[in-house]
């Protein structure tokens, strides 16, 4: 399940700092335990899959803020939403439906629209491109103790941790192990991205453009709840390259809804 999130600035330009997953991360859990306060405790469980991730925040015209501390946004601001569970989507969307004014890093936005989107048929030997980079990570023992090392795709371990971790999304989606398993990913592009994802904690992911082939259950666990890990902090959505997005179904803001074949 996917959706595109269209919001209508009160100023413009409007800022978008570099560092803001945090910032949209606390949006989708204030609205998930707005309709749903179970769910939104359940999420909070470190040691179960979350499912659902999201992209970075864009704007339909942007610009490198003068003081280089992130980017200045025109027109809209938007991004995307998925999940493999239609509960969070529907505690997420029902929070953003029910109030549409939303406040991130200081600016304000209005709800405008919510798309709900068609998913691909076919995902085995697809050309994918990250709307969010991947992170992966690792132990490795530095200076005697045990630190967390960020993979990255040079190394073998990067690929066999992204496998081990889609396998772990369709047992705790589905309840069974996948048919095959087997998943290879050719790199095309990669560029090294590091974010601040927590005061004084950073995270290095990639933006990726990626072919990837294998067990197209796999696939669709990493389509829908985000490849790598820590997607529920922003991290690991992909989309189809080269292909535009199809609507099935948009809300707006003001509560009203209807059917869409293309957009």
């Amino acid at each position: 399940m996917r959706f595109a999130i269209r919001l209508l600035p009160e100023n413009e330009p409007f800022r978008i700092p570099f560092n803001h997953q945090h910032y949209l991360q606390g949006l989708i859990y204030r609205r998930i335990q707005r309709m749903d306060p179970d769910l939104s405790l359940s999420l909070h469980n470190p040691k179960v899959p979350k499912l659902f991730t999201y992209s970075l925040f864009m704007a339909e015209k942007r610009e490198l803020a003068g003081n280089k501390s992130g980017l200045l946004g025109y027109g809209h601001g938007f991004f995307y939403f998925s999940t493999a569970v239609p509960e969070i989507a529907e505690a997420f969307l029902g929070g953003l439906l029910q109030k549409p004014e939303v406040e991130l890093w200081g600016e304000r936005f209005t709800m405008e629209t919510i798309k709900a989107l068609y998913e691909p048929e076919k995902l085995n030997g697809r050309k994918l491109v990250t709307l969010s980079p991947i992170a992966v990570t690792t132990k490795r023992v530095q200076f005697g103790k045990p630190r967390t090392y960020d993979l990255g795709p040079g190394e073998p371990e990067f690929y066999e941790h992204i496998r081990e971790n889609l396998i772990e999304k369709y047992v705790a989606m589905t309840g069974k192990v996948p048919e095959s398993g087997e998943l290879e990913v050719e790199v095309i592009l990669a560029k090294p991205k590091r974010l601040e994802v927590k005061p004084g904690i950073y995270q290095r992911a990639w933006h990726l453009v990626f072919r990837a082939r294998g067990d197209e259950g796999l696939l669709r666990v990493g389509y829908l709840a985000g490849f790598g890990e820590k997607n529920s902090i922003g991290f690991g959505m992909v989309k189809v390259d080269g292909r535009r997005p199809r609507v099935k179904k948009t809300w707006n803001g003001g509560g009203g809804d209807r059917e869409r074949k293309n957009a």
